[in-house]
């Protein structure tokens, strides 16, 4: 049992559990455990609660195979966690790496997928009713500045949510019952039971925005600022998730009345007379609502050219909204007008967004000894001071490692069946007059690292959030 100094720590855990009915009595819960500090911390506090909770625990691990010899070693910690407290373990694999290169996300952002993807597999067979993951308030404050820095609404603000039902039939979710606690209060919790957990290595790499918010801009706010930044932060996104909460529904309610999707979904009508009689907060939700049934993420200033009236307002993703006989017709392009052509300049190191892809392009300096495919990594050496990302054009012709020779960009995506307007507006990077990066295909031949080159750029395609 638990006394002492740590009694208020499991008092608190089990008051947010409560307080969000994130756990019922008969539940059966697996516990995501990294083998990192908060989820060993989750795995024994929810040990020592289990009875008191009516549940029946086990462990989840998922190995996303990121950092070889070291991702077996978590893997076998958090088995012998589960030999230890007799626990049944469920464990999935998956290839981070081939999933973010396929579907040009960051690596981020590929494991959550596939993570998630595992939870909800063991949730939707009927091993597990519920999820367990580690988010803490710190989390939850990254999250929320994140977010906001990026440009975000009252639903970004809202950050993590404590649930999320996965089978809204029978109520399976994914839960977050340390969203109250901060990380410091974990760490001494474990250090007063000593019991130890594994480093991330990679936590480390202040290359990643979220450890130099973690490491350097959290902690200079709060010495500047306010000591208490991590817990206001927490606290807005209480305040944001209530009130997003409740005017989604009273937007679904309005929706119903004023929107009209088409059978194949490729058009939609939203009655404009009924739009601008609402207040404008409701106007701009309405309009993204409607968006949002079509699969397309609008960002603020989408919304503003829509409310502001003009005859036409073209989208992301080949859509585009009109002022016809009272309506707003949103609809999808067949083909994609000349006019969509872009280019962006991309520094060495840096990033520069493309909202008509909805993706942001970074070139990330790396070192020889990282661990990356031979087949992504450029020369530093052979590239100018900044490239451009555009979409490519008649008469560009490429050159990719191992191929036998350039050949007309055109050739290589109708080998790929890419048509439409996805062709069109295809993603390209170039360094000076010569292209050295092709969506989906390995660098340029005549930009690759070399034997004797030390230092390398790597250049990725990472999808854009909702709200970014």
């Amino acid at each position: 049992m638990y006394h002492g100094r740590v009694q208020p720590l499991f008092n608190a855990v089990s008051a947010y559990i409560q307080k969000h009915r994130l756990l019922a009595p008969g539940d059966r819960v697996g516990i995501a455990v990294s083998g990192g500090l908060d989820s060993v911390a989750l795995l024994y506090l929810v040990v020592e609660l289990r009875h008191e909770l009516g549940i029946v625990v086990s462990v989840v691990h998922f190995n996303h195979k990121l950092r070889g010899d070291e991702s077996h070693g978590d893997e076998n910690f958090v088995a012998a966690l589960a030999k230890q407290h007799s626990l049944e373990i469920h464990i999935g694999h998956g290839d981070v790496r081939t999933h973010a290169a396929a579907k040009h996300l960051s690596l981020e952002t590929a494991a959550r997928q596939l993570r998630y993807k595992y939870f909800r597999r063991l949730l939707a067979d009927g091993s597990l009713t519920r999820v367990a993951t580690a988010h803490t308030l710190d989390d939850q404050a990254e999250t929320v500045l994140l977010r906001l820095v990026r440009g975000a609404g009252t639903r970004g603000l809202a950050g993590i949510y404590p649930e999320i039902l996965v089978r809204e039939a029978d109520g399976k979710s994914i839960v977050r019952p340390l969203l109250c606690i901060r990380r410091n209060q974990l760490e001494q919790y474990l250090n007063s039971i000593q019991q130890a957990w594994r480093e991330d290595s990679s936590n480390r790499d202040l290359r990643h925005t979220r450890n130099r918010l973690r490491q350097q801009i959290l902690p200079a706010l709060e010495h500047d600022l306010n000591p208490s930044i991590r817990h206001v932060l927490a606290e807005t996104a209480e305040i944001a998730r209530a009130e997003d909460e409740y005017w989604s529904e009273q937007t679904g309610k309005l929706l119903s009345q004023t929107w009209t999707v088409g059978q194949d979904r490729n058009q939609g009508i939203l009655k404009k007379g009924a739009l601008l009689s609402l207040p404008l907060a409701l106007q701009r939700r309405l309009v993204r609502a409607a968006a949002e049934s079509l699969g397309l993420q609008l960002e603020f200033r989408h919304v503003e050219e829509i409310l502001a009236g003009n005859s036409s307002v073209t989208l992301p993703h080949y859509w585009q909204v009109r002022t016809s006989k009272g309506e707003l017709v949103f609809t999808q392009q067949v083909e994609c007008p000349a006019e969509l052509d872009y280019e962006f300049r991309l520094p060495i190191p840096g990033t520069v967004d493309v909202p008509l892809l909805g993706s942001r392009f970074e070139a990330v300096l790396v070192s020889r000894a990282e661990v990356y495919n031979p087949e992504h990594l450029l020369d530093r050496a052979r590239l100018s001071n900044e490239l451009q990302v555009r979409n490519w054009r008649a008469g560009d012709r490429f050159h990719p490692t191992h191929s036998k020779g350039p050949k007309k960009v055109k050739e290589l995506l109708q080998k790929q069946h890419v048509t439409g307007p996805e062709r069109k507006l295809w993603p390209v990077v170039a360094s000076g007059p010569d292209l050295i990066w092709v969506r989906g295909f390995p660098v340029s031949a005549s930009f690759q690292l070399g034997n004797r080159s030390q230092e390398a750029v790597l250049v990725r395609e990472v999808r854009l959030s909702p709200g970014e």
